[in-house]
């Protein structure tokens, strides 16, 4: 069972577009969606994150559709959580949890791993008061009395040496990175990242262009490791080509900052190809999160090439598109997203517009020669 507080989500999300993207979320963890409830408040109860109404009609509602989690389409604090579970009888998560969950199960390298485990430690922290409110009732009197400290105090404790564990791991991974960067710079070859917004068909795009053979679902967070391949341009030139973990609508801060260190290539990179599903019906929304994500961290005046994807998805059933109507359907799709006139039109499915593209980030990175004194196959020649 979904639920959201506010029926108008602010940058332009409804509540309908946040709660189907939740819906998404929710089949991707494995969940089967039964219902929703949403509601129009100013801000979300303090109590219950819903107001009392709501509340009561969520209840009524196990009888007739029953459910044994209710995922909220915000952050709760751990009082809302305290509250709603107590008052539901059932499992209470909301939207960060989810997310972190899809993390987990998504991370296959050490890195991935660190960085995930890291997010869920500092979700974990605030809310480990809830776990022990039961021993509050107990008070002052027999049994509690004495030296020591309380085991709210001890997984305190425990879990901030746990984060500065991982933070420690995280930063030696950030130190390796960049130690691999610095080569790169060496090596005059320009790093190209690609991302966007989750499903928006990177990792699809990413295959096309390198021959990779990265995950590719239609599912959010198909991939979350960044991988990393070497991709020769038409006109002979060598670039290094990034795939990223792609971006969401109300990304939780834990994450951002857990993947601070993976992050970092985004900064590092020659040109970011943002890639947008342009067959999504949310594909403005979905635009502008990828751009403010892009804003905070300091990256919106980074070179930029925007990929309007799932072209294939527009025309009819087997179609192929004509140089006429590949013209209309770009300016069409442009002006809808409002991207920069540096747009590329592609279905990375059916590698329509590949080379075009190829070209477009040669041009961009001067990429399209390769450095004097390179081979492209074996890397700088040693002077």
């Amino acid at each position: 069972m979904a639920i959201s507080s506010r029926e108008n989500v602010g940058d332009e999300w409804t509540s309908d577009a946040s709660l189907d993207e939740l819906e998404q979320l929710a089949t991707t963890a494995g969940a089967v969606p039964v219902g929703r409830i949403s509601q129009r408040l100013p801000a979300p109860s303090k109590a219950f994150y819903i107001g009392t109404g709501k509340l009561d009609e969520l209840v009524a509602l196990q009888t007739a559709t029953p459910y044994d989690v209710v995922i909220a389409d915000d952050e709760l604090t751990p009082l809302q959580q305290h509250n709603l579970e107590d008052r539901l009888k059932v499992k209470i998560i909301d939207r960060v949890a989810l997310i972190l969950d899809i993390f987990a199960a998504r991370a296959s390298t050490r890195e991935g791993r660190l960085q995930v485990e890291l997010a869920q430690q500092i979700y974990r922290y605030p809310r480990l008061a809830g776990q022990w409110q039961h021993l509050e009732r107990l008070g002052a009197g027999i049994g509690t009395r004495g030296p020591g400290e309380s085991q709210l105090e001890t997984d305190r404790r425990l879990v901030r040496e746990k984060i500065h564990h991982l933070e420690e791991q995280i930063e030696a991974v950030r130190r390796h990175r960049d130690l691999y960067r610095q080569r790169r710079k060496r090596s005059a070859i320009p790093v190209v990242a690609i991302v966007g917004y989750t499903n928006a068909g990177k990792s699809a795009l990413f295959n096309a262009l390198s021959q990779a053979n990265v995950l590719v679902e239609d599912k959010v967070f198909a991939t979350l490791d960044p991988t990393t391949r070497r991709v020769r341009l038409p006109t002979g030139g060598t670039m290094l080509l990034t795939d990223t973990v792609g971006f969401i609508h109300k990304l939780p801060p834990t994450i951002v900052k857990a993947f601070r260190a993976t992050l970092e290539e985004l900064s590092e990179a020659s040109a970011l190809v943002h890639v947008v599903d342009i067959s999504s019906r949310y594909a403005l929304q979905q635009t502008k999160v990828v751009e403010e994500t892009l804003r905070q961290l300091d990256l919106a005046g980074k070179t930029r090439i925007t990929v309007l994807n799932k072209i294939d998805l527009l025309l009819p059933s087997g179609s192929a598109v004509s140089e006429s109507e590949a013209a209309r359907l770009t300016s069409e799709a442009t002006t809808a997203v409002s991207a920069s006139e540096d747009t590329v039109l592609v279905s990375a499915l059916r590698r329509w517009g590949i080379d075009k593209l190829l070209t477009a980030i040669g041009e961009k990175t001067d990429a399209n020669r390769p450095p004097s004194g390179y081979d492209p196959q074996y890397g700088p020649s040693q002077p």
